[in-house]
């Protein structure tokens, strides 16, 4: 379970935006459904996410985030000793949507949009 605690302290502050931004970042990628945005290559390599802010709306009880999320995959060879698929990262690109309860700041995230290039 994702928790965005800082993120929902922030809320209806100008820092909002830094903090989530800040907290999605330093997640556990383990955490994020980011395997079901690749659109380029067919392996997630467990490194750093940059996170954008899209949208923010709401409803009485949940913080809705639009995001765009950068981050790298690659092309994983079939392990032959002859394979010729070079293994060199690739960068990613997918839309996320965060929701955050105002009440416990547990959080759900799905992809909404992934790019094929």
């Amino acid at each position: 379970m994702i928790k965005l605690a800082n993120a929902l302290n922030a809320w209806g502050t100008q820092e909002f935006e830094a903090v989530l931004k800040d907290e999605i970042q330093n997640l556990d990628t383990g955490l994020l459904p980011l395997q079901d945005g690749l659109s380029q290559t067919s392996y997630v390599v467990d490194d750093a996410i940059s996170v954008i802010i899209l949208n923010v709306t709401e409803t009485l009880d949940v913080i809705h985030v639009k995001t765009g999320v950068i981050y790298a995959g690659i092309n994983a060879g079939s392990c032959c000793a002859d394979d010729p698929t070079p293994v060199c990262e690739q960068t990613e690109y997918c839309e996320m949507q965060f929701d955050i309860n105002k009440i416990t700041a547990a959080s759900t995230v799905n992809v909404i949009n992934k790019i094929i290039a």
